[in-house]
């Protein structure tokens, strides 16, 4: 039985990250959607269920599952409104924008019996596939050093809420999360973390700049995410005892879609030859092919989860400490210092 499926939103991460998903699954039925743009929804989907707030929506649908799509400063209130009518939730990154609202929803979800999920989708980026799977074949030997950027070219301030909120607001909350969830997957949690957290764009107001390390006992790894690159940037350097893999360019799933093309086929998400990244010892320099992604097995997961009742994988206590991490790079930021991770 498919899974009733309503999203708050109808703005561009509804429209390109979850709509085409959901709708390319028998495991969901699209039903319901609260959005200002009424015709826009009409238009798009006659059948779907309309409503105008996204608090109508979560108290008068028959849906199962919750897509929260709104901006970050209100995840809290919307997914635990959505817990307490008994809806599964799942929110777009950032989680929630402080720690302490991130476990009350993961405490009400258990109260429950409910998943709560978080989109990371980046878990199936090939690139990161690729670099999970080098890892755990050994290629690089032991891992010494984790280098992950996500860097774009936008050195002008735009009027909308990702670059001007004051809470949750900027590309620490809006990448952070990719990169942390990532470097958490491959190595679980640091012993401490430094961090540079800036405002270098004029007129800034939020984050447009980061660079934190995790320290690890025989391991550094370094997040990175700037504004002011237009290409090529690089994507992964992972040096190892044995040799290093570096990689340039983003997984293209996000201009797939962007595109309008639709998650089908068995070629969907695949990278070029062109574009895949390449392994280097003392000795050699070689062509490694890039795993395919697949954020379509996202769903697929999530779907398994609800239907099974087993919440563990897709379950958002990772992405919780996605966002205390988050909290101590500002703190790092502001005090100038290297502090120890304590999470209990």
């Amino acid at each position: 039985m498919s899974i009733k499926t309503a999203i708050v939103g109808y703005g561009f991460s509804a429209k390109t990250f979850h709509i085409p998903f959901i709708t390319t699954s028998d495991a969901f039925c699209f039903d319901s959607v609260s959005s200002s743009q009424k015709a826009s929804v009409i238009k798009d989907w006659p059948e779907v269920n309309h409503y105008q707030t996204a608090e109508e929506m979560i108290t008068q649908s028959n849906s199962d599952l919750v897509i929260i799509t709104a901006p970050n400063d209100v995840h809290y209130a919307l997914a635990k409104l959505a817990l307490e009518q008994g809806k599964h939730v799942l929110i777009e990154k950032p989680f929630v924008t402080r720690s302490q609202e991130g476990e009350a929803l993961i405490k009400l979800a258990q109260e429950k019996g409910l998943l709560l999920s978080v989109y990371q989708n980046r878990r199936y980026d090939g690139d990161f596939l690729t670099v999970k799977r080098l890892i755990e074949e050994n290629k690089l030997g032991e891992v010494r050093v984790y280098e992950s950027h996500f860097d774009r070219f936008r050195p002008d301030v735009q009027e909308r809420w990702r670059e001007t909120a004051s809470d949750g607001g900027g590309i620490l909350y809006d990448l952070g999360p990719h990169l942390l969830d990532q470097a958490l997957t491959l190595f679980g949690l640091p012993k401490s973390l430094s961090a540079s957290c800036k405002q270098m764009r004029k007129g800034a107001s939020v984050t447009d700049y980061f660079h934190l390390t995790l320290h690890y006992p025989e391991c550094e790894v370094i997040l990175v995410a700037n504004l002011f690159c237009p290409g090529p940037n690089l994507r992964f350097q992972v040096q190892g005892d044995k040799g290093s893999y570096v990689k340039y360019g983003l997984d293209p799933q996000e201009d797939c879609l962007r595109a309008g093309e639709l998650p089908l086929g068995n070629h969907w998400g695949s990278e070029r030859l062109s574009e895949y990244g390449k392994f280097y010892d003392a000795e050699i320099a070689e062509l490694i092919p890039t795993e395919q992604g697949c954020y379509q097995n996202f769903f697929a997961d999530l779907a398994k989860a609800i239907e099974s009742g087993n919440h563990a994988l897709m379950g958002a206590e990772q992405s919780l400490n996605t966002i205390k991490l988050i909290e101590l790079a500002l703190e790092s930021e502001a005090k100038g210092q290297r502090l120890p991770v304590d999470f209990r």
